[in-house]
């Protein structure tokens, strides 16, 4: 569920075929490499995490991790599936126990904070969480996972939300979910870049926000914006 715009441009696309294996041992040494190259990343980051580097923590030689992971972009993107799959899991189970249609206005707020308190708690615990996200948002390989995620939530939670506001155009639905899901996922990564922050203050006044929106969506009117004379 992350912002796009990139500084790392490659110039053809990598291999990202990863091999995933079928036997026990393969899987434990699959797992392994990933969770290796997840802890890695919280400590150097993803412009100095190399598959040598990954190699040389997991005490494996790298032929060994070339049997499953052509390279870091193959890492990372299989990390970032992770993620994504994770995160959407969570908005998945939530929607199930949607918070809009006849809710009161503070049990569409904590409805919200529950939902936002889940999907830091499992980015958190996922290795190397925050640099997936930053990976996601910086690599343009990584954005296609983005990308596909972002499409399933929104498919979704517009299903949901449609079905609360049928007078509202599809559209407007739409542009509201993707609206509300951006400051969702800002606000995670503002908390898990600074930890000096309130994180229950910040999720708070970001569930207030997305509540009140959408509360408000089905009976607000169209407003046209005013000419204001800014001088020369």
């Amino acid at each position: 569920m992350v912002t796009q715009g990139s500084s790392t441009r490659l110039a053809t696309r990598p291999d990202l075929d990863t091999k995933t294996p079928q036997r026990q041992r393969g899987k434990d040494t699959f797992e392994m490499i990933l969770a290796t190259a997840g802890d890695l990343l919280s400590e150097v980051g993803f412009e100095k995490l190399t598959t040598n580097l990954v190699c040389e923590r997991a005490g494996m030689t790298p032929p060994a991790l070339y049997r499953y992971f052509p390279n870091k972009y193959a890492l990372l993107t299989e990390l970032a599936k992770r993620l994504m799959a994770t995160q959407d899991a969570v908005v998945d189970r939530f929607m199930r126990n949607e918070a809009y249609g006849s809710r009161s206005l503070d049990e569409v707020v904590a409805w919200n904070i529950a939902l936002r308190k889940e999907l830091i708690r499992v980015t958190r615990a996922q290795p190397g969480g925050l640099w997936i996200l930053r990976a996601i948002r910086s690599v343009p390989v990584l954005q296609e996972v983005r990308n596909d995620s972002r499409d399933k939530v929104l498919d979704l939670h517009v299903g949901h939300v449609a079905q609360i506001y049928p007078e509202v155009p599809i559209e407007t639905l739409k542009a509201a979910v993707r609206l509300s899901e951006q400051m969702t996922y800002t606000a995670i990564e503002m908390l898990l870049e600074d930890p000096l922050l309130d994180e229950d203050r910040i999720v708070e006044e970001v569930s207030w926000m997305t509540a009140m929106y959408f509360l408000n969506l089905g009976s607000r009117p169209r407003i046209d914006p005013i000419a204001i004379d800014l001088g020369d």
